[in-house]
């Protein structure tokens, strides 16, 4: 395990005013009502991300700002409710007023080259506020742009493309969807090659609803009980887990016990987490694993489906089991709560969301994964190739992100943002190497 050091890079960046960017031709004036699983509590947020380019020879002459807002205006023709604003009707229904008023566009440039950033293309980006414009009037969740662009070309050619979307509107992969649209459309095609569909109805609650399902993530039962950690003074660090550290991991594990790179990184992130926050020995600890449910459909849904599809299976234990237990305890919680996530278990999600009001699921004492090493986020070409790096900006306080990413020996691996009280921080790294020490990895730092 390696710790990645953030960026000490300061540079300057000067912005255009913000402009906003409307569909190239006439779209659809409607409104157009989000899924029961969309507008739940938990995805009222805004998620910021990045996509990071090289100078490419054969793009020479090109101008990245002009190619990329030209590709979201015609992209914007099919994905228009993008273009749109979020409205509450009765009882806090979220839906899309498509008024095609645009998305936020900045076209900004900045006095560095990629080289100058070194080794530190992974987050935490300490100098994200620089790469994405923010206005101040356009931070609401209603009635501001659902999505924000910054196009930002670097001295050597390169560029960064930063956003921020609305949950509530997609999840990892529709967001990448209507992006790879944007690419597509950006290297010369007229549509993307997969139509969008908005169908939400399909994600909703049945009539009557009926909950079915054991619902650990969203049992607010024990929110006011032990310990909750401090938000002050937290720290965010990405740790890098390549072949030699995951294969360290999984000889922590009986050979009877099949399990993935998944399955053994998190229950070591989890187990070495709940150790460094000194909890109770009886105080409850969750692991929230986010599954992307698309598979679980039957039939499919439409492939071009781009709302959020997303289950938040939960695993609960107490403190003492959790550290005292060898890893393969953690392991087994963390399979267990994966296999959870069926269609069955996803209309009783979407069931229990209508009839409690959509609450968040209970992030006390809670460690959230996501897994995007599946996400494509790299993939997205906008004719500059592969991204350097592609994903999120930064971790939060309770989610770790999984994403693909090559050290400077060029070993691939998994990223891991994490977000902690300081002192908790170093806590949590002492007992990642002590992990991997005692499986025989001998070069844990």
């Amino acid at each position: 395990m390696a710790l990645l050091q953030p960026a000490s890079l300061v540079f300057t960046v000067r912005r255009q005013e913000p402009e906003l960017v409307v569909p190239a031709k006439p779209t659809p004036r409607e409104c157009k009502m989000l899924s029961d699983i969309d507008d739940q509590d938990g995805h009222r947020f805004q998620i910021r991300g990045l996509h990071i380019y090289r100078c490419n020879g054969s793009m020479q002459g090109e101008d990245p700002v002009r190619v990329i807002r030209e590709a979201l205006a015609k992209a914007l023709v099919f994905y228009y409710p993008f273009a749109g604003r979020l409205k509450e009707g009765p009882d806090g229904k979220l839906m899309v007023d498509c008024t095609g008023e645009g998305v936020l566009f900045v076209e900004a440039e900045a006095d560095v080259t990629l080289d100058d950033f070194g080794d530190s293309l992974h987050p935490p980006f300490p100098c994200f506020s620089e790469l994405l414009c923010e206005p101040p009037e356009s931070n609401d969740l209603l009635n501001c742009p659902v999505l924000q662009i910054q196009v930002t070309r670097l001295k050597c050619g390169g560029f960064i493309f930063a956003h921020r979307f609305n949950h509530t509107m997609s999840d990892a992969v529709g967001l990448i969807q209507f992006i790879s649209a944007m690419g597509e459309i950006a290297r010369g095609s007229v549509a993307s090659s997969i139509p969008p569909v908005w169908e939400r109805q399909l994600l909703n609650a049945r009539n009557p609803p009926v909950i079915t399902c054991e619902h650990h993530e969203y049992d607010h039962s024990m929110v006011a009980i032990g310990t909750i950690m401090p938000t002050d003074n937290l720290v965010h660090r990405s740790f890098f887990f390549g072949p030699t550290q995951i294969s360290a991991l999984k000889r922590l594990i009986s050979d009877n016990l099949c399990c993935s790179t998944f399955d053994v990184l998190t229950a070591c992130i989890w187990r070495c987490r709940t150790i460094a926050l000194e909890l109770g020995p009886h105080e409850d600890v969750r692991f929230i694993c986010i599954v992307n449910a698309r598979s679980k459909f039957n039939p499919p849904l439409p492939l071009g489906y781009y709302g959020n599809v997303l289950g938040y299976p939960a695993a609960q234990t107490t403190a003492r089991e959790l550290s005292q237990n060898p890893l393969e305890f953690a392991v087994k919680l963390v399979k267990e709560v994966k296999a959870k996530v069926t269609e069955e278990y996803m209309k009783s999600t979407a069931d229990l969301l209508v009839t409690r009001g959509r609450p968040n699921v209970n992030t006390v004492r809670s460690l959230i994964v996501s897994d995007l090493t599946r996400a494509r986020f790299r993939e997205v070409d906008f004719g500059w190739g592969k991204a350097e790096f592609g994903g999120p900006a930064n971790g939060r306080e309770i989610i770790s992100f999984y994403i693909p990413w090559k050290n400077k020996e060029g070993k691939e691996g998994i990223a891991v943002p994490v977000c902690l009280p300081a002192p908790v921080m170093e806590s949590f790294a002492k007992e990642i190497n002590r992990m991997l020490t005692e499986s025989g990895e001998v070069t844990a730092a």
